[in-house]
């Protein structure tokens, strides 16, 4: 027997499937922590769990686990980041320098040992995709090459609730321009009482100011709502109006499986401690087109990296991008950076994010429908209830006292994540929560609410 759950037009179902072919779907009534062990017991990806480590409850004393909600904001470790971390030590107390050349994972290409799975990861080719710096860095290395105001079009859309850093970001660029953000920048507003933005609207918009733009950037997923958004659609209006577009996918790789070569946006730029589980501060990821990333005439900010490696020891004065998305690399990468993310990425190998996925929407939906049966007119959904139309990640509003609320749950060790002024994000990640752990916050959760 297997259980999971499917979603109708936001109605969630328990089916049951036996040795029989079909079976009808069960109304999903059953919010038992039975239900929660069943599940669980036939998860197929529940041993994943045992690949990595779960932080310890503060909450209790007997060594039990918390229930680690938390993984859109840091991702736990996984047990093999220490070998990792350790053999590239290891190999720099033996060898030294010699390294770069004789390490077990040479350093000098050690970067392009992920290339190939993290592009699998965001669908994309490898010569499209580099590991390198920190997101934020990468997004100016981006928009260094592809805001280029000229003319009528000047203009940046992005969120009004977009990511700070994405924020000042791009109001610093449109500054460097000499330009004003009050006037350069469009910061796109859901309807009036509504919390996400709709894809017709975006793609309205930038129809309507087609002349006006030049470039589009905005999130796979929203931090703040958990709102998955049409990548394809609004890429495709993009790209018709004449615009560059760039997404930047903190929050989305990992979680949500995502075609970037095919859906043809100039760049994107992702972190890897959240979903990646690659540590804190942990390498980033930079998507280039394949249509810009052999464009070696395109306009960057260089670095010794970004040179063709077949010339990178010559030391000549010119810089000689090679074709492939590296061109924008900077600065050799940090191997001890790396290497937790290696360990991570091989696990996503092994497991695969359309797998993952199919976990995630049931563990979703599971949870929607727990908070659902608490009944509390204290707590609101504002994640979409379509699960095309969302990651793992559901985004609570808290009408009273929120952060108090948040403050009680962590002590009693549920992780979850606050952003103020009164929103409480859980996430349940695939690779390690589970259905009990869903099961566990809810429960705590009932207890204090107002019913």
């Amino acid at each position: 027997m297997a259980v999971f759950v499917t979603a109708d037009r936001g109605q969630y179902h328990l089916h049951v499937t036996t040795s029989t072919p079909m079976t009808e779907p069960i109304a999903f009534t059953d919010s038992s922590e039975r239900l929660a062990n069943t599940m669980d017991e036939r998860d197929a990806l529940a041993w994943c769990r045992d690949l990595f480590h779960i932080p310890a409850s503060r909450a209790h004393q007997d060594g039990r686990t918390s229930v680690y909600l938390v993984g859109n904001s840091l991702g736990c470790m996984p047990k093999a980041a220490s070998e990792q971390v350790e053999r590239e030590l290891q190999d720099w107390r033996r060898l030294g320098v010699d390294a770069h050349m004789e390490a077990r994972t040479p350093w000098y290409s050690y970067h392009e040992v992920l290339r190939d799975s993290a592009a699998r990861l965001v669908g994309a080719l490898p010569d499209e995709v580099v590991m390198m710096n920190s997101l934020t860095v990468n997004l100016h290395l981006m928009l260094a090459s592809f805001y280029r105001p000229a003319g009528t079009r000047t203009k940046i859309i992005i969120e009004d609730a977009a990511f700070p850093s994405d924020s000042y970001a791009v109001q610093s660029q449109i500054v460097h321009h000499g330009l004003d953000p009050a006037e350069h920048l469009i910061r796109l507003l859901p309807r009036d009482g509504e919390h996400t933005l709709r894809t017709g609207d975006v793609c309205a918009l930038i129809r309507d100011r087609r002349d006006e733009i030049a470039l589009v950037l905005l999130p796979g997923v929203n931090y703040r709502t958990g709102q998955l958004f049409d990548m394809a659609a609004i890429t495709n209006a993009a790209r018709e109006a004449g615009a560059r577009v760039g997404w930047d996918l903190a929050h989305a790789a990992g979680n949500v499986p995502m075609s970037l070569h095919d859906c043809k946006p100039d760049f994107a730029v992702w972190c890897t401690y959240k979903y990646l589980n690659a540590g804190p501060g942990s390498t980033a990821g930079c998507f280039v087109h394949q249509r810009n990333a052999r464009d070696t005439s395109l306009p960057r900010l260089a670095g010794w990296w970004g040179n063709d490696p077949a010339t990178r020891f010559e030391m000549t004065p010119d810089f000689v991008p090679v074709p492939r998305a590296d061109a924008w690399s900077l600065s050799n990468p940090s191997i001890l950076s790396m290497a937790p993310l290696k360990a991570s990425l091989e696990i996503f190998e092994r497991v695969g994010i359309e797998a993952l996925r199919n976990k995630s929407v049931r563990l979703t939906a599971y949870l929607e429908y727990l908070l659902g049966d608490v009944g509390s007119p204290q707590i609101t959904l504002i994640t979409p209830t379509d699960p095309e139309a969302r990651g793992c990640q559901l985004s609570i509003a808290v009408a009273d006292g929120a952060q108090t609320l948040h403050e009680t749950l962590c002590r009693s060790g549920v992780l979850v994540d606050f952003r103020r002024p009164n929103i409480i994000r859980a996430a349940p990640v695939p690779l390690y929560n589970s259905f009990h752990d869903v099961w566990s916050f809810v429960q705590v959760l009932r207890g204090h609410v107002a019913r």
